[in-house]
C-alpha cells in the first residue's frame, strides 16, 4: 500500500498571514463563496496549502482593467 503525502492544514490566522490579508477577510470570503477552498473539521476551518495556491493564480492579474 502506497502512502500518500497528506496537505499541510492551516488554521485561519496561518491562512491569513500566508496571503497577507485579515482573518476577517477570509471569514467574509467563505460566507460569500469567493475565498480559498476550505475543509470544515468539526467547528475547525482550515486550509490547504495547495487551496491557497490556486486562491492566489486564480487572482493574478496583469492589469487593473482586466476581470
Amino acid at each position: 500500500m502506497e502512502k500518500t503525502k497528506s496537505p499541510r492544514l492551516m488554521t485561519t490566522k496561518e491562512a491569513a498571514q500566508r496571503l497577507k490579508v485579515s482573518a476577517s477577510f477570509l471569514a467574509k470570503a467563505r460566507m460569500k463563496g469567493t475565498g480559498p477552498r476550505y475543509l470544515r473539521l468539526g467547528r475547525a476551518i482550515r486550509y490547504a496549502e495547495e487551496a491557497l495556491d490556486e486562491y492566489e493564480a486564480a487572482n493574478t492579474r496583469a492589469s487593473t482593467s482586466e476581470y
